[in-house]
């Protein structure tokens, strides 16, 4: 009973990780990207901030979604077998390989440099500077990330009709 309740928060935690990154992929940075480079930064950095505060929905979901598929697969290692104990352990190693590693080793850091920008004391040519360097990369590894969460979420979805 304890594994399912675990693996049923597991599941609802890495979904909602996935829809915050597809929503992100399709509505807030194509949003966003309409704008000005000043005011895409400055826009971008507003919205960064409010998850940088530890905004504490967002918080217990992000990290809830890895320490919740990590014990899910610890603990059914031992409670499930065969095709269903590989799909739980390789889910749970995807998803910190491809949603939470690309998170801290690359997003992160496009974030805070973001951060650092005084969009007030920059001219025009080093706003567009510093966005073409940013939103290619983090548009991209957002794209993966979203991609890797939707499938991680939809085989703990199969998972859980299996058992």
């Amino acid at each position: 009973m304890f594994f399912h309740t675990v693996l049923v928060s597991a599941t609802l935690l890495c979904s909602l990780v996935a829809g915050f990154l597809f929503a992100f992929d399709v509505v807030a940075m194509p949003g966003i990207g309409r704008l000005n480079d000043r005011s895409f930064i400055r826009a971008f950095q507003v919205i960064d901030g409010v998850i940088q505060d530890n905004q504490p929905f967002f918080m217990f979901v992000w990290i809830g979604s890895a320490i919740a598929i990590v014990v899910a697969a610890v603990i059914g290692f031992s409670q499930i077998d065969g095709v269903d104990r590989t799909l739980l352990i390789v889910a749970a190693v995807v998803y910190l390989l491809g949603v939470q590693l690309p998170t801290v080793r690359i997003n992160i850091p496009l974030n805070n440099k973001i951060q650092a920008i005084d969009v007030e004391q920059k001219d025009d040519q080093e706003l567009l500077a510093a966005r073409s360097v940013f939103e290619a990369q983090w548009n991209r590894w957002n794209v993966f990330r979203t991609v890797v969460s939707i499938t991680i979420a939809l085989s703990l979805h199969v998972l859980l009709l299996r058992i």
